[in-house]
């Protein structure tokens, strides 16, 4: 099995770096860091961002529940916390599953 590739940030920096939009090098990072930033601010205000053809991302409150600890089988309290989900738009779900895109489709 090989090793699993991910896009970073610093690849989504070059990939606007070399495009036509006319980016140095420094604002290329710079827009991707703001971008990051704004959907960070986004999540700690509104607690739910959406990205039209993409998906939305949106924070749950996780109660405090009970657990075991995987490598002695001890049984542990787990502390609420706030977690982040994604779901995928129709038209990612559709372009990721190779399906034909069809008209405008209720997107999230």
């Amino acid at each position: 099995m090989g090793k699993k590739k991910c896009l970073t940030k610093a690849e989504l920096a070059d990939s606007l770096y070399v495009s036509d939009l006319g980016f140095d090098k420094q604002k290329s990072v710079d827009v991707v860091e703001d971008y990051i930033e704004l959907i960070k601010i986004g999540l700690e205000k509104d607690r739910k961002v959406m990205l039209s053809g993409f998906g939305s991302y949106e924070v749950h409150e996780k109660r405090p529940r009970r657990g075991i600890n995987p490598q002695t089988r001890e049984s542990l309290m787990l502390r609420a916390r706030r977690v982040i989900k994604f779901k995928p738009s129709q038209l990612l779900r559709q372009a990721i599953n190779g399906e034909a895109i069809t008209g405008s489709d209720d997107e999230e």
